[in-house]
């Protein structure tokens, strides 16, 4: 049985009208299922495509399951790369998961049109496999790309964000300190940086005068102060610099290694800003992607261009299968069907029992393009009778689930 979080495409040979097949399907759906909506239920339009021999049908539904495992895992993981990018929010996820600027639904139920402009069904079935496959390669390799670069980018941002954050005895003093609070251009005196933690701040201001032989008398001055730490100035003798760090540590009293440089410091926060602006840029061109010479060319597109090529390929796969299991020609209705979950078991229970006529010898006598029946088929017969139902079905699952 399909499962019941996905979207069931469904192919049948077409006897006669197709709507009125549509409509009854609907009329059964309604009489034995409350919460059934006729909006779940549409006429997908599968294009006359040109069928080729019956060696190649069978070698591209070989193929294709390859292909649609690749194409549903890369819609999967855009959808992951957004969820991630937007922190886990439900409802912000659900304003990008939009296929043309419309929800998956609409898109299934309604919307969706063969792209002839981009796969025009005059070429072969396996060209328009392999141009699919080719799109969605580089829609892949280009969001690894893209993610692996913001991930860098993002580690970097991280990594500075983090020395403003924390304790005075860990985090950057750029921001803390100014230029009143250094000796400026003296051969013999420097200033010094000390975070003493509290508890320590009386044992600091009765010792620091002490704790070397050239400390500069009440020079101490508090600077910054947190929760742990208050952070003094200090005044020494660059001569006893050693002397004065080597008590500071037998003391508990951390040195902080900071020289002054207004140009250091404006480099630091330029080189802060840029990475908040390059992490934002490449934030919005994965959300938004792709990036096109600036500008950004409408949400969502990265899961609406590569969940447009994964239908594609579903309506494809559909046309084989429907070809090698009921022949030629090759006139069938496509179904979509949306169940509810929680009556998918109805659902499924309703197409088989009226789509079950054709169980029987559905493909008796079906000719194929070079004439063949099914006497001829031999080496292919295992192959094509490895069906599950009594129609051909496909599911569209519910990535973004």
């Amino acid at each position: 049985m399909p499962s019941d979080q996905s979207t069931w495409i469904v192919a049948v040979p077409l006897n006669g009208d197709s709507e009125g097949l549509l409509q009854e399907l609907s009329t059964k759906l309604s009489q034995n299922i409350k919460s059934f909506s006729p909006n779940s239920i549409a006429e997908l339009a599968i294009p006359s495509f040109k069928t080729g021999t019956l060696d190649s049908l069978v070698a591209l539904s070989e193929d294709l399951p390859k292909q649609d495992t690749f194409f549903t895992n890369t819609v999967a993981k855009v959808v992951d790369t957004l969820r991630n990018l937007l922190n886990n929010d439900p409802s912000k996820l659900s304003q990008h998961i939009l296929v043309n600027e419309s929800s998956i639904e609409s898109y299934l139920l309604g919307q969706w049109r063969w792209n002839e402009g981009r796969y025009g069904v005059q070429k072969g079935l396996r060209d328009m496999v392999d141009t699919l496959n080719k799109e969605m390669t580089s829609i892949d390799n280009t969001m690894r790309a893209k993610l692996t670069n913001y991930n860098l980018v993002k580690g970097s941002l991280v990594q500075m964000q983090r020395k403003k954050t924390g304790n005075l005895s860990v985090r950057s003093l750029a921001d803390v300190v100014s230029k009143e609070d250094f000796v400026q251009d003296s051969e013999y005196l420097e200033t010094l940086l000390v975070a003493v933690p509290k508890n320590l701040t009386k044992d600091w201001n009765t010792k620091y005068e002490r704790l070397a032989s050239m400390v500069v008398p009440r020079s101490a001055r508090s600077v910054a102060t947190d929760d742990e730490y208050t952070l003094f100035s200090i005044v020494i003798f660059r001569r006893v610099h050693d002397e004065f760090v080597q008590k500071c540590r037998e003391n508990k009293f951390i040195i902080r290694d900071f020289v002054y440089s207004e140009e250091e410091m404006a480099k630091q926060r330029q080189e802060l800003d840029l990475a908040d602006v390059t992490e934002r840029e490449l934030w919005v061109c994965l959300v938004l992607a792709p990036c096109r010479r600036n500008y950004y060319i409408y949400r969502g597109t990265n899961f609406s261009e590569s969940f447009q090529i994964l239908v594609h390929l579903k309506v494809i796969r559909l046309f084989v299968e429907s070809v090698l299991r009921y022949g030629l020609p090759a006139n069938y209705i496509g179904i979509v069907v949306q169940p509810d979950p929680k009556s998918t078991k109805k659902t499924f229970g309703v197409l088989q029992s009226h789509l079950s006529y054709l169980n029987s010898g559905s493909r008796k006598g079906a000719k194929t393009n070079a004439g063949e029946t099914d006497e001829f088929i031999g080496e292919y017969q295992t192959l094509m009778e490895q069906e599950f139902f009594d129609f051909v079905l496909y599911e569209v699952p519910w990535v973004t689930q």
